[in-house]
């Protein structure tokens, strides 16, 4: 056999070896390739849940290549940077959402006139630790559903009659940072809204049975 698989599903030298150590870069390879194949509907969300759990705990170059064995060749390579990029460009229709389990990109390039748009990170699948945006966004409101360990950074969006109001979530001892969305461009007229997940009713009902005196 003149070589082996490597952890893109591609064919590697003859020098590689599925027993080999596989090292962080050899992981990071097969995440792009994973989340870039459920980016184009290869797979599921909880499929890519489940193979990116297994890719990120693989200790060897044969256990990555299982995962993406069934994966086009292409996937990851040439297109990956293209793909890497979500851009949505919308004039007086109707609203944007990204919400349930949907993938979060590297990027975002919202172009949008008059059209809400709500991005609700509450169940999606984050497999980088950033997320820039970068708006040119004129009316309406845009909308950040923000889970614990999701936090927004305003800081580099240009402001013009509008306004940002955010809704931090209580703050939780384990909830260690997932992701970091940065908001870059500029917001015109209307406004950015920045909020943790609405409590069910179950929720709503434990917060206030713990938070009521015994004997009431």
């Amino acid at each position: 056999m003149s070589g082996e698989i490597s952890p893109t599903g591609r064919s590697s030298g003859p020098g590689s070896s599925p027993g080999l150590r596989a090292s962080h870069a050899d992981r990071d390879r097969a995440v792009d390739v994973l989340r870039i194949a459920a980016g184009d509907g290869r797979l599921t969300a909880d499929e890519l849940d489940e193979r990116l759990e297994a890719a990120l705990s693989a200790r060897t170059l044969g256990e990555l290549a299982v995962l993406t064995a069934d994966l086009p060749p292409g996937s990851g390579t040439a297109g990956a940077e293209v793909k890497d990029t979500v851009r949505i460009t919308q004039v007086y229709s109707g609203a944007v959402e990204r919400v349930g389990r949907w993938v979060v990109p590297r990027r975002m390039e919202l172009a949008l006139t008059f059209c809400d748009a709500t991005l609700d990170f509450t169940d999606a699948v984050i497999t980088h630790d950033t997320l820039r945006i970068d708006l040119a966004m004129t009316g309406k409101t845009l909308t950040l559903i923000a889970r614990p360990g999701v936090v927004v950074d305003t800081d580099g969006l240009q402001l013009v009659h509008s306004r940002v109001k955010y809704a931090r979530s209580p703050v939780r001892s384990d909830a260690s940072l997932t992701l970091r969305v940065e908001l870059t461009g500029q917001k015109a007229y209307g406004r950015v809204v920045v909020r943790p997940p609405r409590r069910t009713l179950g929720q709503w009902l434990l917060r206030r049975s713990v938070s009521r005196p015994e004997g009431i």
